[in-house]
């Protein structure tokens, strides 16, 4: 009896609720209109469910996305690059927030330094972006940025909050088409938010330090793109490139983590066929004194005039700079 009044009731506050939405509908149509019950009722229902994507509807409307942009970008799943950003990608995810979701990583044929993610899992990273990182920690702080969009799911909210807003002006059923479009449209002319890139950046350092990653390459990887002349698009975000830069090291010194994973820049230099030659040691050489060890004086005749010994050279620091003798 208990479960039938609870059922009951449930059916009651779903009426109420659809009775509010219909008085709100009304309410905002225009007078002189015919009401159409049919258009009323499906726009509601509709609504609901845009309110309501699962993951298996942004899987479906993620695959539909991947589909348009393999017809205007040039898109590599195949090769030992893009089979090496996937595996760098799926060990990311095991530790994000959404690890059941089926992730799908794939290099784009560009040299523009540039990454972004979807929905359902799918995330772009351009060709400049594995040129430009100097070792695998920066290569993946990248894609651990794309995937933190996907588990804080904000192309998700943005769609939801673009639907409703055109639901607010127009009484059509939204299809799946539909929002595949509006999709596609916020994924190229409309930038994620200041709240979305720092929290992408938050969720993406959490997986770089539990993957072992060096965390602080995530920072350093993008001072190296802000000296550039040109900020790349991959920066060109609403949050200035240097707060976010500020704002990850805060982070890196309230959590510090012990990991150094994917530092070495030469075997990371092979790997993405890297010219080896122009690769900057990631280990400081040792560099020896400059000054030699001090040698027996020789000795003065008595009947020779006292006088200190002059040095041939100024000495030097270990670091090879000239201190300047009084």
């Amino acid at each position: 009896m208990l479960y039938r009044f609870f059922r009951t009731r449930r059916w009651v506050y779903g009426l109420i609720s659809l009775s509010i939405m219909l008085g709100i509908t009304l309410g905002q149509m225009p007078v002189a209109r015919a009401i159409n019950w049919a258009e009323i009722i499906q726009r509601g229902i509709q609504l609901i469910q845009v309110s309501t994507i699962s993951d298996n509807q942004e899987a479906d409307i993620g695959k539909q996305l991947n589909d348009r942009i393999a017809k205007d970008m040039k898109l590599d799943r195949t090769s030992d690059l893009a089979k090496y950003v996937d595996r760098i990608g799926q060990n990311l995810v095991r530790y994000g927030e959404r690890p059941k979701l089926k992730y799908t990583f794939q290099v784009v044929k560009d040299d523009n330094i540039n990454a972004f993610a979807s929905m359902g899992g799918y995330i772009y990273i351009n060709e400049g972006v594995i040129k430009a990182a100097d070792n695998e920690a920066q290569l993946a702080s990248v894609v651990a940025h794309e995937a933190g969009h996907i588990t804080g799911k904000h192309s998700v909210k943005r769609l939801q909050s673009a639907a409703r807003a055109q639901l607010g002006l127009s009484v059509i059923g939204v299809k799946t088409n539909v929002l595949v479009n509006l999709a596609y449209d916020l994924l190229l002319n409309r930038p994620n938010s200041r709240k979305a890139e720092f929290n992408a950046d938050e969720r993406g350092l959490n997986m770089l330090s539990k993957a072992g990653y060096a965390q602080s390459e995530m920072p350093e990887f993008m001072k190296k793109l802000i000296t550039d002349r040109r900020v790349p698009k991959i920066l060109s975000t609403h949050p200035a490139p240097r707060d976010r830069v500020t704002t990850l090291e805060q982070q890196i010194q309230r959590n510090p983590s012990r990991g150094t994973a994917g530092t070495d820049a030469v075997a990371y230099a092979k790997r993405v066929n890297k010219p080896v030659s122009k690769v900057k040691p990631t280990v400081k050489p040792v560099v020896k004194p400059a000054v030699k060890p001090a040698t027996t004086p020789k000795v003065i005749p008595s009947s020779s005039p006292r006088t200190a010994p002059v040095p041939t050279t100024s000495p030097k620091t270990p670091g090879g700079f000239v201190v300047p003798t009084e």
